[in-house]
């Protein structure tokens, strides 16, 4: 494929996501234009001798240091060497590379002040896939990913250490071997390389991208336990759904409806004596859809913030009126509106979570399902599915604890200059373990569904059907007790990935989507 163009406009998250997975990245020709024009404001206001903040001063809590002009290239190094200070298990190479695309996309916008060289190195790096080795915690998500970014700008500087076959190597190697040198930084380089949401972004970008395959199969998921459990489909009617026009519930019921077209089992039971189903199954609209409708805020927020410029300063030239009015300090490296959409999406996929975990009570349940206990062959002498519904409460037990806000919680720093912090970072990586929970818990729906659908004669929905041929091909039917737990972890990644739901869409039809 070609490189991805970069103008810190029109990035997508599909695009941060090839990115990430090792597509390469140029630079738009009419974003230079910008660059250079912001850069030139930067020179200016040094040849001038004015005194601005994150130009010729002290950061944070040191804003009255005034540093002189030849100290000044030191002071971008000593910045980023002196942030370089993150804790913990490293980024991996995949989220690395899309905070980088994201960064970059970012200073070329034009509002930052740094020089063309500064973006070249990063672009350079992402296509020769130097990708540094960046440990996750540091983050405040205020004032930027601030530690994570430094450790980017120390290996784009030849310092730190770079992946090279996934072990940390040498930045200053690599680039000998390759024939490259590291980037000198000048005057305000330094500080708009690791002042912003990049971090952030990275983490959300990949959940945005995960929860876009993980929630239509979702409601797919639902659909076959409505099989294995012959309920109705008459709450998805549309009439009820006209009635509180909720657009992510009527969109849920709009898409079950369509799943369901031409069920055998559904016919079969049209004229049962049930009169209505648990919460569970006759609540899917009012649950999925109120999830819908937080991903798709989630959505629109993440992409509004890969193509904003998140540094501070910000520059804006004006060549009418040049001098320190061009020069704006200001908080857009502040992270609170990413770290709440993130707290909020948490919260909202535990409770898809939790009522899927609900369903396969229901279908494990010999009472309620009219099925032998535990979908087991030989109940008593074997467990069939009892544990696999405790791996799903498990799971859900974690993303229990992930459901509380991690931005409920800001600590004063700088010596009391930076004193409300979003805890952003912390937030959105809360929310990509959290997707891989969900991803597992929906795992475990489907293979009980599955199990569940071998006790019944009529043959269900073609897109019920074709989800079952696949979870066939990694888990078959019981014939007896067997260890489950790489099938668990198989059937959950290809959630995740969305290559399942890819290949039912195309071979049986789009399902209905909502677009923000």
């Amino acid at each position: 494929m070609g490189a991805i163009r970069l103008d810190g406009n029109t990035l997508s998250t599909t695009e941060v996501s090839l990115v990430s997975k090792g597509a390469k990245v140029e630079v738009a020709s009419n974003a230079w234009n910008n660059v250079d024009a912001a850069r030139k404001v930067v020179e200016n206001i040094l040849s001038s001798g004015e005194t601005v903040y994150g130009i010729n001063t002290g950061f944070g809590a040191l804003v009255s240091e005034i540093i002189p002009e030849d100290d000044l290239a030191a002071l971008q190094v000593n910045l980023v060497r002196s942030h370089a200070c993150g804790i913990g298990e490293p980024m991996s190479i995949e989220d690395t590379r899309a905070m980088m695309c994201v960064r970059v996309n970012s200073l070329v916008k034009g509002h930052s002040g740094v020089k063309r060289e500064i973006i070249e190195q990063i672009v350079t790096y992402l296509n020769e896939d130097i990708v540094p080795v960046v440990p996750r915690i540091g983050s405040l998500g205020a004032s930027g990913d601030l530690a994570p970014l430094s450790h980017m700008a120390l290996a784009l500087i030849g310092e730190g250490e770079v992946w090279v076959d996934e072990v940390p190597t040498k930045t200053s190697n690599v680039l000998k071997e390759k024939g490259l040198i590291g980037v000198e930084l000048t005057a305000k380089d330094g500080l708009s390389l690791i002042n912003g949401t990049s971090q952030m972004c990275s983490f959300l970008a990949n959940a945005d991208i995960m929860l876009s395959n993980l929630l239509p199969i979702a409601d797919l998921i639902s659909c076959v336990s409505l099989e294995a459990r012959e309920c109705s489909i008459k709450p998805m009617d549309e009439r009820v759904h006209e009635v509180r026009p909720h657009a992510g519930q009527s969109m849920v019921a709009k898409r079950i409806t369509e799943i369901m077209k031409g069920s055998a089992i559904l016919e079969a039971h049209a004229n049962c004596d049930k009169v209505q189903d648990a919460y569970s199954f006759r609540c899917i609209p009012q649950v999925h859809g109120a999830v819908l409708e937080s991903y798709l805020k989630l959505s629109s927020t993440v992409a509004i913030e890969i193509n904003s410029a998140t540094d501070n300063p910000l520059i804006f030239p004006n060549p009418a009126n040049p001098g320190p009015d061009e020069v704006v300090s200001q908080g857009n490296f502040h992270g609170e509106i990413l770290a709440l959409c993130a707290d909020h999406m948490s919260h909202a996929i535990f409770e898809l979570a939790s009522i899927s975990e609900r369903r396969i009570d229901q279908m494990v349940d010999p009472s309620r399902s009219k099925l032998p206990a535990f979908l087991a062959k030989n109940s008593g002498l074997e467990s069939g599915m009892m544990i696999v519904h405790y791996v799903a409460a498990a799971a859900l037990a974690e993303m229990r604890g992930r459901a509380n806000p991690r931005s409920a919680f800001s600590t004063p720093t700088s010596a009391g200059q930076e004193d409300h912090v979003s805890m952003g970072a912390t937030a959105c990586w809360n929310l990509l373990q959290s997707c891989n929970h969900l991803s597992q818990v929906l795992a475990c729906e489907l293979i009980i569904a599955c199990e569940a659908l071998e006790y019944r004669v009529a043959k269900p929905a073609e897109y019920v059907n074709a989800l079952y041929k696949l979870v066939r091909k990694i888990s078959k039917p019981l014939t007896g007790d067997r260890s489950t737990s790489t099938e668990i972890e198989d059937v959950a990644a290809c959630l995740r990935n969305g290559g399942w739901l890819s290949r039912i869409e195309a071979e049986h039809g789009r399902l209905p989507r909502l677009v923000r």
